[in-house]
């Protein structure tokens, strides 16, 4: 005999079948059949955010770590609140299933005051997701959410939002017989052409650089193989780690060094695999490169999207540099004089970058040396975040300096949260400032609840530092709205029954940061910026303000 079950208990095993073990959500009376469901059969976590907007960046970072990450949320205000963690995601091609209520089918669309009803939701959803649907018949909503998680999944991957009408949800139905896991569809393999091209290119190049970004995250041993060959590798602030720091060709993230820029404008080939040449990563598109410029991604749509290249190769990233090394697996292009380039052009993004941060490059110091080798490092955007911890901070495998791709503020406590639930067995820090941190206070109380092996540090210099720096160098140093009231972030903390401290100085958040590591649970640190000292940063680099 078929088995009857609501909608609701449905999705749940679904969910199940695609090995989803967390669920970030907030329940309403517009999801309910939902979070029932999953309370009912106790196999999947569910993670009671604070808000929308938390639990869909929670469910982003653990999308990166995971492969799939699920949040819950109400309809019309609700899933609005979620907007601006839907285009995080996208930004940072994270594969998000998005369910959110909506009202009866009886009402929906009828501007009839339904209570949660907004007007052309599916449209602000299909507007920051990578697709969104809507749900009107119960027997469809299975195979819905299926396409759903395989379109999230497919590369270029990104958020797949599902509106849900409440009867929809509640609707009895046979359980359909197949919940088994969809699977993304996959690139076609490139033509041998394009391999024999890339190698001719390495082969008869005498100074290539590469530039990897978060297209070449399971690329590890491939972009290793190039370094090795003898090529330096620049990555994007999302591809830190795939070649690690200490390799003597890693040239981090120090692609606006004004000595990787002269590496960068005097080699003979570039070629840049999955990364979208962010404006604030090539001086809003001013870095120069060589007229022999190839780019490999796997989104056709990046072809030509920022810069001009002379080949396009559109290509799994992984699979076309396993061919082409395997071509090139025993010609070697180390140059001795070239090495000393790529070290005197590191070394000195290095140092200047220190000097420039005096106090905080010790900061940055005492939380590596604190922090376990498989930690990971979680910053929001925020000064520190933009200059020790996007580039300063040491890492040697990727995944392990999560950060807003889209660049706002706010996210980064949340990202925190669901890195440390995806990844127990880890400890998690979490680079906050106290701008960022009001605009998502209340998770707090999620990292508290959840007792997530979380540490969250808190940069207070009572303002948002960002903003003071590039009023003062672009508007003549006139300060305006740049001032914020704060709490005293250790009271905070400790009101949420968390272990706090706070240090004005670098020498006492040596100790209390090998304290809150040690410590097994959530923590919080607050670090007082006006007594450290001033941390001089204008900004991202950028053309001229109007």
């Amino acid at each position: 005999m078929t088995e009857r079950v609501n909608v609701g208990e449905a999705i749940a095993r679904l969910l199940e079948a695609h090995a989803v073990n967390s669920i970030y959500g907030v329940i309403s009376i517009h999801n309910l059949p939902i979070a029932d469901a999953v309370g009912r059969r106790e196999k999947i976590r569910f993670v009671a955010a604070r808000g929308e907007a938390g639990a869909v960046t929670m469910a982003d970072a653990h999308a990166r770590f995971k492969g799939l990450g699920v949040a819950l949320t109400s309809t019309g205000a609700g899933a609005g609140n979620a907007v601006g963690s839907l285009i995080e995601a996208m930004n940072a091609g994270s594969p998000v299933l998005h369910l959110t209520g909506q009202v009866e089918r009886e009402y929906l669309d009828r501007d009839a005051s339904f209570i949660h009803e907004t007007k052309d939701q599916l449209t602000f959803l299909r507007a920051s997701s990578k697709a969104a649907f809507r749900i009107t018949s119960p027997d469809h909503a299975i195979g819905i959410i299926r396409e759903a998680i395989r379109v999230a999944t497919t590369v270029p991957m990104g958020p797949v939002s599902v509106e849900l009408p409440i009867d929809v949800q509640a609707a009895e139905i046979d359980l359909p017989h197949d919940l088994s896991p969809v699977q993304p569809l996959q690139l076609p393999q490139v033509d041998e052409s394009h391999v024999d091209y890339l190698v001719s290119q390495l082969q008869s190049a005498k100074r290539t650089v590469f530039w990897i970004g978060g297209g070449a995250l399971d690329c590890v041993d491939e972009i290793k193989a190039i370094a090795d060959l003898g090529i330096p590798v620049v990555s994007s602030t999302h591809g830190r780690g795939i070649l690690p720091d200490a390799h003597p060709r890693s040239l981090g993230a120090f692609h606006n060094s004004a000595h990787v820029e002269a590496l960068l404008k005097a080699a003979d080939l570039v070629v840049v695999v999955g990364s979208r040449l962010r404006s604030n990563e090539t001086k809003t598109y001013s870095v120069e490169f060589p007229a022999n410029f190839i780019q490999i991604d796997a989104n056709p749509v990046a072809q030509q999207r920022n810069y001009k290249v002379n080949r396009f190769i559109c290509a799994d990233a992984k699979d076309i540099l396993t061919r082409a090394l395997s071509k090139l697996s025993s010609i070697s292009k180390v140059d001795p004089d070239y090495d000393q380039a790529i070290a005197a052009a590191k070394t000195s993004a290095v140092e200047a970058l220190r000097k420039q941060l005096d106090q905080y490059a010790l900061i940055c110091d005492h939380l590596r040396e604190a922090l376990p080798e498989d930690g990971i490092f979680v910053r929001d955007i925020t000064m520190s975040g933009s200059t020790w911890g996007s580039r300063l901070f040491p890492v040697q495998a990727p995944n392990r300096n999560i950060h807003s791709l889209a660049g706002a503020i706010g996210l980064g406590l949340a990202h925190a949260i669901g890195s440390s639930i995806a990844n127990p067995d880890k400890k998690v820090v979490g680079l906050v400032g106290d701008g960022g941190l009001m605009l998502g206070i209340g998770e707090i109380a999620t990292m508290a609840q959840e007792k997530t092996d979380l540490v969250l540090m808190i940069m207070n210099d009572g303002g948002y530092g960002v903003m003071r720096g590039i009023q003062n160098n672009y508007f003549g140093g006139r300060q305006y709205f740049n001032e914020l009231h704060t709490p005293d972030y250790q009271k905070l903390g400790e009101s949420m029954g968390v272990k706090s401290w706070k240090v004005s100085s670098a020498d006492e958040f040596k100790i209390a940061i090998k304290q809150a590591i040690e410590f097994k649970g959530p923590a919080v640190i607050e670090l007082d910026m006006h007594a450290i000292g001033p941390l001089n940063f204008a900004g991202p680099p950028q053309k001229k303000l109007y």
